[in-house]
């Protein structure tokens, strides 16, 4: 197992997330407790020492099954790590009730790590509200040692990563955000990568495989990648890809069956990265698949100037595109459009076509956004 430095600690360069943990007749809240024991085990043995959770994973039931599959354990061989609940907006107002819950939950005295859970567009100021104290309570739990180490995740954009860091990014000590070689162009995730640089915060990584849809390519694309490097599997391009990222500290992977751990962790056993003429190639094969997949819009804003409706056409067509590619596993379309008016969301688009005389690309604007509506149950 490849370890890492952070604060003078050792932590496993790939960390066990327990968001898709093997469950009972494909029901989210029914863990399979056995086979997740199982996993914990085998995790342990091979040198994983890093376990992220949250509130809401499995409806509730990840911390509970990972507070009882780590507690045979000493509490000093794994770092434990999960998330205050703000994707919620109800759980605002509850920080101090849901941290000891999650105490309980997780039957643990302390968190090594703990984050603001999801910090995007839809909560950013709710975070931000001095009336919720969120933020105090934490530092409390920190100054008390109940938290060892704090921080933040996110899927919001990096407006809203900064608004986020301006206001409380003295006291984060790590970030977590969405980082694969598919988003690293698609969501930005290079600029964040720089944005927390430039802030010295290390760089966790979430969907390191997009939720599985960077562990399967096409023939094509599988075809590309065997060439390049004939004993490597397609997930494994992947973590080669963010081994070459060296503000990357954590390598996170919710992993469902212990073939899939098996397989992460014998990859994990060396670092490969990747040269820069493979790191092209990866690339190249993330542009290939998102020019296959989404409308081309480079947000010039044209668009907007001729709207009637005065519609965010770029952000619109922005959220589409995550949609598209997320498939019937999105949640970032929905929580974008859920930081904007009533009056602008897709389906008020009038189809007057005055948006497509000016775009650049020549994108099908109100098509696109007809699509954006039915996908979403609007029209």
């Amino acid at each position: 197992m490849i370890y890492k430095e952070f604060q003078g600690m050792k932590l496993s360069a790939l960390g066990m997330g327990n968001m898709r943990l093997p469950v009972v007749d494909g029901d989210d809240g029914k863990i399979d407790v056995k086979a997740a024991q199982e996993m914990v085990d085998y995790a342990m043995k091979a040198g994983v020492n890093y376990y992220d959770t949250a509130y809401g994973y499995h409806n509730g039931q990840s911390e509970l099954v990972v507070g009882e599959a780590l507690k045979k354990y000493p509490r000093d061989s794994f770092y434990l790590a999960t998330k205050f609940p703000g994707y919620d907006l109800s759980n605002m107002p509850k920080v101090k009730e849901i941290f000891e819950e999650q105490l309980k939950k997780c039957q643990v005295e302390y968190f090594d790590f703990y984050l603001f859970h999801n910090v995007c567009e839809m909560n950013v100021d709710a975070y931000l509200d001095p009336k919720y104290g969120i933020y105090e309570y934490l530092l409390e739990q920190k100054k008390n040692g109940r938290i060892r180490h704090l921080g933040f995740s996110t899927h919001g954009s990096l407006d809203c990563m900064k608004k986020f860091l301006d206001a409380y990014g003295k006291d984060m000590e790590f970030c977590q955000i969405e980082l694969n070689y598919f988003d690293y162009k698609f969501q930005s995730a290079k600029e964040k990568v720089e944005l927390l640089k430039s802030r010295n915060l290390p760089v966790w990584v979430m969907e390191p495989v997009r939720g599985g849809q960077l562990a399967a390519l096409s023939e094509e694309f599988e075809a590309k990648l065997k060439a390049a490097r004939p004993e490597e599997s397609v997930p494994a391009w992947a973590f080669r890809f963010l081994q070459t990222i060296p503000e990357v500290t954590m390598i996170l992977s919710g992993m469902s069956n212990m073939n899939q751990l098996q397989d992460n962790i014998a990859t994990f056993a060396e670092e490969k990265p990747l040269n820069e003429k493979e790191k092209e190639l990866i690339l190249g094969v993330a542009d290939d698949m998102i020019a296959r997949t989404t409308v081309p819009c480079t947000g010039c804003h044209y668009c907007v100037s001729h709207c009637p409706q005065k519609l965010d056409i770029p952000f619109l067509l922005k959220l589409y595109n995550e949609a598209v590619v997320a498939g019937s596993g999105d949640f970032i379309a929905p929580m974008g459009l859920s930081s904007i008016d009533a009056d602008k969301q897709p389906e008020c688009c009038v189809a007057c076509r005055s948006c497509e005389k000016v775009c650049p690309q020549t994108i099908h604007i109100p098509d696109a956004l007809h699509r954006f509506a039915e996908k979403l149950g609007r029209v």
